[in-house]
């Protein structure tokens, strides 16, 4: 539970702990691999080149390009604000259903087109980062006629390719959203039931794994791994399944090209021992936990010296895992403030404006602001966690943080704190050095 620190994490940390899976994950041999769809393996547009990094022995050090391919009100809530009386648009699919294929085209293609572009890559490489994981959601690569959702966003993911050769950047492509929402959660593309696992749910995202292997797969010098799926819900998914979709997925991405590493989410599992049985035998897994300390009542009420206390103990209790594992989300915020973060309309544990929470202290500028208008208390500690966060994570096999750039929320926003000054630069500058050392 929540007093277990360094085990919280993410929103969804209080339901992961709730349900206790005892048993280690089953192996199983890997699946046959499908055809799918390879219509979109873009040959002529791809030169193939040798993939160049070493996930046992590199650093990742990266940030997470949200808010872009899959919506997230907290991140662009201009795209949502017409909503913000009525509540009826809360996600992706509601965006989408409400606005019309013709309408949301028009204006996502407008935002796909301008919310990232090569000038984007060239800050985040200028800052000594070697990485970025771009979310991305099934429906961009394996439609379903039932759905709401409009496609054209791989036009403009394929830019990413040059974008990120030409500043020498790596990608983790990220399948962030399951058909039926593998966590419920609105940034899965579907706010509400997790509904993943059932029917041809899980055919339907192997297709869209292999679509985005097959894509790429003359680009491995740029698109070193793939993310099988963002964020399962353990909790509220039979692990049994979650684990034979990994194997499958994993064989899917291997038939394309050998040289993707395979990334796989820990699906909030604890300890990071737990997936040391898993894929033995099997080559370039790596391990993605995301880490927060902001999504239950008792993390908000942390004193700074706690948050960085509980950052601290990650580093060596990620080393027990068997495999490469990096932080792939993690932030600088020590309060869930920022607008909308726990749902369009839904206010925050920090105030208590959320359900069942408590006043802690004021969401003065951290509800919408910018980093320069932070307290200086704030700017301290916020400056101090990150630091913190940057030498646990090192001490693994590194970090992504989230996420590059947002409209308003100035403890994600990495582009912003760079700017200002919180985000060291060069990356091991320290104004707080040995803060986890002991």
């Amino acid at each position: 539970m929540p007093g277990l620190g360094s085990f919280l994490r993410s929103a969804t940390v209080v339901l992961a702990l709730l349900h206790n899976v005892d048993a280690a994950p089953k192996l199983y041999v890997l699946g046959n691999v499908g055809q799918g769809n390879v219509a979109n393996k873009p040959d002529s547009k791809f030169n193939s080149r040798a993939v160049n990094f070493d996930y046992s022995g590199e650093k990742i050090r990266g940030v997470n390009l949200g808010g872009w391919f899959v919506l997230e009100p907290w991140i662009t809530p201009s795209i949502f604000q017409e909503w913000e009386t009525s509540q009826d648009v809360v996600d992706e699919f509601t965006y989408s259903a409400a606005l019309g294929k013709d309408e949301t085209f028009s204006r996502l293609s407008q935002h796909w087109n301008t919310w990232v572009t090569q000038d984007d890559f060239n800050q985040i490489a200028q800052a000594g980062l070697n990485h970025v994981r771009i979310p991305i959601g099934y429906w961009a690569l394996a439609p379903r006629e039932q759905d709401p959702y409009v496609q054209g966003q791989l036009d403009v993911l394929d830019n990413t390719i040059n974008w990120a050769r030409a500043a020498g950047l790596k990608i983790i492509m990220d399948l962030h959203g399951a058909p039926e929402s593998q966590n419920g959660f609105d940034n899965s593309g579907k706010l509400g039931e997790v509904g993943w696992l059932q029917g041809n749910t899980v055919e339907e995202t192997l297709t869209a794994l292999e679509n985005l292997a097959n894509r790429y797969v003359n680009a491995t010098d740029v698109v070193t791994a793939i993310e099988l799926l963002n964020e399962p819900l353990g909790s509220s998914l039979d692990l049994n399944q979650v684990t034979q979709f990994y194997n499958d997925g994993y064989g899917r991405i291997k038939a394309a090209s050998s040289d993707f590493a395979v990334v796989f989410s820990d699906a909030f599992q604890e300890p990071f021992t737990y997936w040391n049985e898993f894929g033995q035998g099997n080559a370039d897994l790596v391990i993605d936990t995301h880490q927060y300390q902001i999504f239950s009542p008792e993390e908000v009420g942390y004193s700074p010296e706690q948050h960085v206390s509980e950052a601290c103990v990650l580093g060596p209790e990620m080393q027990q895992a068997n495999k490469p594992i990096f932080v792939g989300e993690w932030c600088g915020a020590l309060t869930d403030c920022t607008k909308w973060l726990n749902g369009l309309g839904k206010g925050a544990r920090y105030d208590g404006t959320f359900p069942e929470s408590n006043f802690t202290g004021s969401c003065e500028g951290k509800y919408t602001g910018t980093v320069e208008g932070l307290s200086d208390d704030d700017r301290t500690n916020i400056r101090s966690f990150i630091e913190a966060q940057l030498d646990s994570y090192e001490q693994a096999s590194g970090w992504v943080w989230w996420t590059w750039k947002t409209e308003s929320s100035p403890e994600w926003d990495m582009q912003a704190l760079i700017g200002g000054g919180l985000f060291p630069q060069p990356l091991d500058s320290r104004q707080f050095p040995g803060q986890c050392d002991g």
